[in-house]
């Protein structure tokens, strides 16, 4: 079989692989659709921490099942699922306490093990849902919805909290429709018109372009009263947007902090202390997020289509990483489109 490999920065290649074997209580799927994530894209710039070359990318997908046993989730062949790709060592500390979306030895597909971009791929049952008749193209985004989603859920946004997501890529407006779900007023900020404009369609309460200093300052005020946000999402992973979401919280406010990066900040952590802030880390997602999120949107209402902006053959990996590499700030979801390879 093929499978899409990132051998180095900047270069992507299909190679002719073995096609993997099912194992007891594992399943062979067939893979129909994968989304890049923005990990992948730091991957193919060489800026993600986490990722080592070469490898195969990917852990935004959905596929059929091919093979599968006899199992009590009722899963069977020609079924359209997706999947949790967080794998954990099961006996860490953060494992034994229900931390699994934090294993100490946490492996990501795509990331620390072997991705989904392949035509075949073997899972664990344990981690396959079925996605409830959702389309596959659809389906190949509830991950990253379920990190979003996480992330909201990590600040326990309620209705009527006024919420500021910094970032206005895929993972920040999901989180802005998951705050929105929630009930919150939410505003989205970041530095390209274009992602802004996108924004506004999935029924934000405004967008703030975030070009200048101090912009977010003044908007905070503008916007609570003084108050100040009573949540603030980071979905960036830069020092800069981290400490605007420190600058823009309310006194007694809530961060998020999703975004991943690899450079240190420098700030005056006394202001953790004088505004009293809950800080919550957000990493990956739990198994519920994924059952929820399905049914979430299987009752409809949540437009997770709409992020979907670009869609490319298998065969065009390597131009679908480049294009996304070159026009981050016009596109939003990326995804390769691997069912009608031949």
């Amino acid at each position: 079989m093929k499978a899409i490999f990132i051998n180095a920065p900047g270069e992507v290649e299909i190679k002719e692989i073995e096609k993997p074997v099912r194992e007891e209580g594992e399943a062979l799927l067939k893979v129909l659709y994968g989304g890049i994530c923005g990990s992948d894209l730091g991957s193919y710039r060489g800026t993600f921490a986490y990722f080592s070359y070469p490898r195969t990318p990917g852990h935004e997908f959905s596929a059929e099942i091919v093979e599968i046993g006899e199992n009590d989730k009722g899963l069977k062949p020609g079924m359209i699922v997706t999947c949790n790709p967080y794998f954990n060592c099961k006996h860490c500390y953060s494992c034994e306490h229900g931390t699994v979306n934090a294993c100490m030895d946490n492996q990501t597909m795509g990331v620390q093990r072997e991705g989904a971009f392949a035509e075949y791929i073997t899972i664990p049952v344990e981690r396959i849902f079925d996605g409830q008749g959702l389309d596959p193209k659809t389906l190949a985004v509830i991950e990253p919805f379920c990190i979003s989603y996480h992330g909201v859920k990590r600040a326990e946004v309620k209705a009527g909290d006024k919420v500021l997501v910094i970032g206005a890529g895929t993972i920040g407006v999901l989180a802005a429709i998951a705050a929105k779900a929630a009930g919150a007023v939410v505003y989205i900020a970041d530095v390209a018109k274009g992602k802004l404009t996108y924004a506004k369609e999935f029924g934000v309460d405004g967008v703030i372009l975030n070009d200048i200093p101090d912009v977010l300052k003044h908007a905070a005020k503008e916007l609570t009263g003084g108050a100040g946000f009573d949540v603030t999402i980071e979905a960036v992973g830069l020092p800069s947007t981290f400490q605007d979401c420190i600058d823009a919280v309310a006194f007694g406010g809530r961060i998020s902090v999703i975004g991943v990066g690899k450079k240190n900040l420098d700030f005056n952590y006394t202001m953790i202390q004088k505004k009293e802030l809950n800080i919550f880390g957000s990493r990956n997602a739990l198994s519920s997020d994924f059952i929820e999120l399905i049914d979430l949107v299987k009752k409809g209402g949540v437009p997770l289509e709409k992020i979907i902006t670009d869609t490319y053959a298998f065969e065009d990996a390597a131009k679908a990483f480049g294009d996304f590499d070159k026009n981050q700030g016009n596109i939003l979801k990326v995804v390769i489109d691997f069912a009608t390879f031949a």
